[in-house]
């Protein structure tokens, strides 16, 4: 993919904001009143994690971590390595793992496994986007933004080889 261009808007930065507000009271509704502790999983989910911290009222603690399982291609290796873990813990808490986009699902299903195993009370998935079609594997995601289709999508914290990060929209790429 060297001569890559960017395709039209799919999803646009108001749309976003909306489904932000939608989950926000959502998770609202969900925990009432317990606090939680958000995971964003770097560096792609950092837009919409904000995004959802804005628009949830209740005690929250924030962390990252950052994990591989692509590099620079554009297909899931199928092995998940853990760079970056967590700074806090999360035994007897409600986790939300907030994620740019589920795709094959390992990555979030070894997530889930893993911190069910340091013994959180509550594992729930919220992702920016969803991509059924790539499954590998099962994996119930309890807040989803959009669904999209099976095309290499970029923009809004989602990248191509660091690039496109930073459009403040939802977008693909056309070979």
């Amino acid at each position: 993919m060297h001569n890559e261009t960017v395709g039209t808007v799919l999803i646009t930065q108001e749309q976003i904001n909306e489904k932000a507000a939608e989950i926000g009271r959502q998770i609202e509704e969900d925990f009432k009143g317990e606090p939680v502790v958000l995971v964003g999983i770097l560096r792609g989910a950092v837009l919409w994690m904000a995004d959802i911290m804005k628009n949830v009222n209740l005690d929250m603690v924030i962390d990252f971590m950052s994990v591989s399982s692509y590099g620079a291609s554009t297909k899931s290796s199928g092995i998940v390595k853990i760079i970056k873990d967590l700074d806090t813990d999360i035994e007897g808490k409600n986790v939300i793992i907030v994620e740019d986009i589920v795709d094959s699902g390992r990555t979030l299903s070894y997530l889930k496994s893993y911190f069910e195993n340091r013994d959180a009370k509550t594992v729930k998935i919220c992702t920016l986007l969803d991509k059924p079609e790539g499954r590998k594997v099962e994996i119930d995601v309890d807040y989803i933004g959009f669904t999209v289709d099976d095309i290499f999508i970029v923009g809004y914290g989602l990248d191509y080889d660091q690039k496109y990060r930073n459009l403040p929209y939802i977008s693909y790429l056309e070979e």
